[in-house]
């Protein structure tokens, strides 16, 4: 009789130690969260009370990086359906929220939309598209090392508006390696290397599917009924990227890479040929064109990133392990910030947190400079999604009781004022892989990071939002 082969098990590495920042951060959490549970908080009811609960407790705990991020969101969605949902193990109102709108979050139609650009986009990695594409589209930019900067970084926009920015920026690191050894050490090395994050930053805000928060908000857009095409957040949000992109060249040639400094390149695109590289190529094609020409065949932008992920599967060009590759934190770190955001306004919390305040005494400009402020300051801390999860809900609130203040405006203002943060080497993961090249000092990182966010976000603010209106987008 044959025996079975033994199982060698690999030996699990133990967990590291929680910091100092982790331990307080875990303990304020649990505190956040039993103050609303153990006093009465006037103005609101019983499960309003517990939904203030959850909200803090999310609140602290993506602040403070206490647990990993995507642990909160799903932690989110758990606490809502046992404390707040119609399955609640507490007594609930005969109206409350379907549970299965909390777990919903999880299959959320953006969801899929993300889906379908995350397998896009590792696509793009396994069949060598993305660094086949820099290669071709470097070619007009050499001999000038200010010229060669400014390809680069359109270059790392454009293929952040399709692909996260830290894959992005990992791919681009990797085709600049031979480009920072052709430059003298120094500023000009500096600054090149901070031209991949910083555009990979503002590349990410051009396209719904660039970056988390621009899922995030259109999920609160969505769950509120208002709509934004594919091609309409690309109309209300490229232009921005544009001027932003520019003026962030223009400001890192000024400062690190002198004026005459030539560089020549010898960087040759090899194409795959094959049967699945060439139907790749087709898919994510059509795909791109789908989405930006939905309001030509009426699928929407969900739809047609799920059936890219249907044709990718079923002509095997892409299979389950790529599935198991994608980046489903992130997936799952949105989904736990729509649940967030529909719990928020299910038991009336929104309403409550804005009636702290006298926002109405506020013009509508000034609660979208602010809101604006906030999230730029908020995302050089903490996360993008996460600032994006904690604050999209409480605007979109706000948008429903302030004159002149629309929904969509302020809602793609704080995805799009969040995507700015990026001074710091924690404020982003492209931010981290360029200082960890040992070229860039935090010093130099902090200045382009503010300046850039700082005037990107007052554009933001003061000129987009009318640009918006007189377009007819919002």
């Amino acid at each position: 009789m044959p025996t079975r082969p033994r199982t060698v098990r690999r030996p699990v590495a133990p967990a590291p130690a929680l910091t100092r920042t982790q331990i307080v951060g875990i303990f304020l959490g649990v505190l956040a969260f039993l103050l609303p549970l153990l006093a009465d908080v006037p103005g609101l009811d019983d499960v309003g009370e517990r939904m203030l609960a959850v909200f803090l407790l999310a609140i602290v705990l993506w602040v403070t990086e206490a647990i990993p991020l995507v642990a909160t969101a799903v932690l989110v969605i758990a606490l809502e359906v046992l404390l707040v949902s119609d399955q609640a193990l507490l007594p609930v109102p005969a109206e409350a929220m379907p549970y299965a709108a909390f777990l919903g979050a999880l299959a959320n139609p953006v969801i899929i939309l993300f889906l379908g650009g995350f397998l896009i986009a590792d696509g793009a990695e396994k069949y060598r598209l993305d660094k086949n594409l820099a290669a071709v589209l470097i070619k007009p930019f050499t001999g000038s090392a200010r010229r060669t900067v400014l390809g680069l970084m359109v270059i790392t926009a454009l293929l952040s508006m399709f692909m996260s920015n830290t894959a992005t920026t990992a791919t681009m690191f990797a085709v600049v390696i031979p480009i920072l050894g052709a430059l003298p050490e120094g500023r000009p090395r500096a600054g090149l290397a901070l031209s991949i994050p910083v555009a990979a930053n503002v590349g990410g805000i051009g396209t719904p599917v660039g970056t988390p928060p621009n899922a995030i908000a259109l999920g609160a857009l969505g769950e509120a009924g208002y709509h934004v095409s594919f091609l309409d957040w690309m109309v209300m949000a490229v232009p921005l990227m544009v001027v932003i992109l520019l003026g962030a060249w223009l400001l890192l040639a000024l400062l690190f890479i002198p004026a005459g400094l030539g560089v020549e390149l010898d960087m040759q695109a090899t194409w795959d040929t094959d049967r699945k590289a060439i139907t790749f190529y087709v898919i994510a094609a059509v795909t791109i064109l789908a989405w930006m020409t939905e309001a030509l065949h009426g699928l929407s932008a969900n739809v047609v990133g799920f059936l890219a992920v249907v044709a990718l599967l079923v002509t095997r060009v892409m299979g389950g392990e790529d599935l198991g590759r994608l980046s489903w934190p992130v997936l799952w770190l949105v989904a736990g910030g729509i649940a967030l955001g529909d719990g928020v306004a299910a038991t009336g919390l929104d309403t409550w947190i804005l009636g702290l305040f006298d926002w109405n005494a506020m013009p509508a400009l000034v609660v979208i400079v602010v809101m604006g402020g906030l999230g730029l300051g908020l995302s050089n801390v903490i996360s993008h999604s996460a600032a994006s999860n904690l604050l999209i809900p409480l605007a979109m609130g706000l948008a429903t009781g302030i004159e002149g203040l629309e929904p969509i405006t302020i809602a793609v203002v704080l995805a799009l004022a969040c995507s700015l943060g990026m001074s710091l080497p924690i404020s982003t993961p492209p931010n981290a892989i360029a200082y960890a090249t040992g070229e860039v000092t935090t010093a130099d990182m902090a200045k382009v990071g503010l300046i850039v966010g700082v005037v990107g976000t007052a554009l933001l603010v003061l000129l987009m939002p009318p640009l918006w209106s007189a377009l007819g987008l919002v």
